[in-house]
This record gives structure tokens, sequence and C-alpha cells, in this order.
């Protein structure tokens, strides 16, 4: 008889792991969305998602958490505060573009295409998604090799593509 294929070495299969993961992400994001926090709502939310996490927690990942699943979501998480203000400063730009009296020299709009260094699916993903929440760029589209092409209104907005949110999507999934 043959023996069935071994799973990947990047796959650690836990009994555990996929439950705490799935139930911690879901009470966290009860407790954002929710709002109450007192012990009865906290108890319907600790049921609920305990429910949840017990009936779903294989559907997120099926084949046991994936090798590194903490480091690279601390990296994330890492990653998120200078995210928030990447957008905030292009909310400004963006503003200041809109507000110029002679807002027509200043746009220049404009398709880039690049090459991303980065080999995950998950970080080209977050890649291409940090790009499109900066406003005054959009990504219009993403290959599997990592040709990125970006819409950016203006050159200002262009010039730091890849650049740092690049190397810190890499260090943030740990492909430095």
């Amino acid at each position: 008889m043959i023996e069935p294929a071994s799973r990947e070495s990047s796959q650690v299969k836990t009994k555990w792991g996929p439950f705490v993961v799935t139930f911690l992400t879901s009470f966290g994001l009860w407790l954002i969305l929710s709002g109450k926090f007192d012990y009865f709502h906290m108890g319907l939310g600790l049921i609920s998602c305990a429910l949840v996490s017990i009936f779903s927690g294989d559907l997120l990942f099926p084949g046991g958490l994936p090798e590194g699943f903490l480091a690279k979501a601390v990296g994330f998480i890492a990653y998120l505060p200078w995210l928030l203000y990447q957008i905030f400063l292009a909310n400004l730009h963006v503003l200041y573009l809109s507000l110029h009296p002679k807002m027509l020299e200043k746009i220049n709009p404009q398709v880039i295409r690049f090459q991303s260094r980065l080999k995950s699916d998950i970080s080209m993903v977050t890649f291409a998604n940090s790009i499109t929440l900066t406003p005054g760029t959009i990504t219009l589209s993403v290959s599997v090799d990592g040709d990125f092409k970006v819409h950016a209104i203006d050159d200002k907005s262009a010039e730091g593509l890849p650049g740092e949110m690049e190397q810190r999507v890499a260090r943030a999934f740990r492909e430095d």
C-alpha cells in the first residue's frame, strides 16, 4: 500500500494552535466592535467566540499553524502603527494637492511598474493593500512573480515606491 504524502515541513500540526488563534482574534474583534465591557456582554462574547473557534478553528488553518506564525503575527502588528502614520501623512499630502490653487500643475498621474523582492503571498498581499490604503496610490495589479503595477497621483507619491514600505513588510514577515 502506498503511504500518503507527508505534510509540508512549513506546517506545524498542533491540536490547540488553530483554536487559540481563532479564539483570540475573534474575541479581540468582539471587544473592539461591541464596545461593551460589562460582565454579561463579555461573557456572551467569550461563549460565542469559543463556540465559533471550536467549530471553525480548523478552517483558517487546515494543516496547523504555519511555521513562524507567532513571529510573523507580532511583526505585522508592529508594522501597523508605521502604516497608520504613513496613511495620515499621505492624507495630508492629498489634501494639500486638492486645495492647492494650481492643483492641475501639481498632479501628474502615472502608472509605475516595479519588481518586488517579496516572496510569500501574504507579504505581497500586505504590501499591495498597504499601497492601496495609502491615499494617492492604488495597486492596479500584482503578478505571482512579484511584478507590481501601481497608479500614483503625483511624482511625490510615486517616488517612494517600492521603498521603505516594502522593506518594512519584508521585515514584518521575516523576509529580510
